[in-house]
């Protein structure tokens, strides 16, 4: 089986700090990483963690960053045949964290906005057993929107995470098999507005959007909406320090489960244990559970227990 990641790589560089500063303020902060993130390579590398073969397909920049990038995929088990290198900088993601651990961040796409079409109906095409393909709006949509056609035609699963928010456009829409928004992108999707996250509401997103939906929130889990049907899937008590990621790391522990062989409630179970244990930890694909705990967590949502 394969999953393939159509996405944003990035280089985060992340400053924690008490409180955040307001405009024309500055605060003494509490510790700084630098480390890798984007939507997609982060999404990569957790669905790697549980021993998938992942295809990265993006476009990074001829800098230090592009390098350390490749370096890094290698290390995770993430195929790199797919990653291209054009002129000028690669993406980077200025990221602050406060004392809850609730963050604040500025995507800077560089090389993540020069990916094409024809770059990922090739890929697309070239891989063999593509079981899933993930997406995003780090990259230019119509970039996601040609890669999600490619994908139906091949019989491969689509799963689509609108982040950053913008509204999706019906190219894409209609090629969508589940959206995984968060509460602030929930918001924006929904076609009356923001709204209190309640049933109703997020069974009238689905309803709109004609798609199957899994809504993430945070401490409170994640709520699905199957063929109309809603199911409520706890997440496990965790002290946050770093929320960085962790939506990331819930969408493709959830596209892994889908693809294994896990109903979506059982992929789901899985998704906020994943998550839920990587907001305990400081940093994005270093908070995120490795290759032991990836395969213990499989086993209790697998065994029931």
């Amino acid at each position: 089986m394969a999953i393939a990641v159509v996405g944003s790589t990035n280089i985060d560089m992340v400053a924690y700090a008490k409180v955040l500063p307001e405009s024309g303020e500055t605060v003494k902060g509490e510790d700084f990483i630098l480390g890798f993130g984007g939507k997609g390579a982060n999404q990569a590398v957790i669905t790697a963690r549980f021993g998938v073969n992942v295809y990265m397909v993006n476009s990074i920049g001829d800098d230090v960053f592009g390098e350390t990038t490749l370096s890094n995929f290698a290390k995770e088990n993430v195929n790199t045949q797919y990653v291209s290198r054009v002129s000028g900088p690669s993406g980077v993601a200025p990221i602050w964290v406060d004392g809850e651990g609730n963050n604040r961040i500025i995507v800077v796409p560089g090389a993540n906005g020069k990916m094409t079409s024809e770059q990922v109906e090739a890929a697309l095409n070239s891989i063999e057993d593509l079981e899933a393909v993930i997406g995003q709006f780090e990259i230019p949509t119509q970039v996601t929107a040609a890669a999600f056609k490619v994908a139906k035609a091949k019989g491969a699963l689509t799963i689509f995470n609108p982040a950053p928010f913008e509204p999706i456009p019906d190219n894409l829409l209609q090629n969508c098999d589940w959206i995984i928004p968060n509460e602030s992108e929930f918001a924006g999707l929904h076609p009356t507005g923001k709204k209190p996250i309640g049933d109703s509401e997020i069974l009238e997103l689905a309803s709109y959007l004609k798609v199957n939906l899994c809504v993430t929130l945070g401490a409170s889990g994640a709520a699905l909406v199957i063929d109309g049907k809603l199911h409520r899937v706890a997440a496990p008590i965790a002290k946050a320090v770093d929320t960085t990621g962790a939506g990331d790391c819930f969408v493709g522990t959830f596209t892994f489960g889908l693809i294994s062989g896990l109903n979506p409630i059982q992929a789901a179970e899985l998704g906020t244990k994943a998550a839920s244990l990587s907001v305990t930890r400081l940093g994005t694909m270093a908070s995120y559970p490795n290759t032991t705990e990836a395969q213990e967590m499989l086993n209790i949502v697998m065994s029931g227990s």
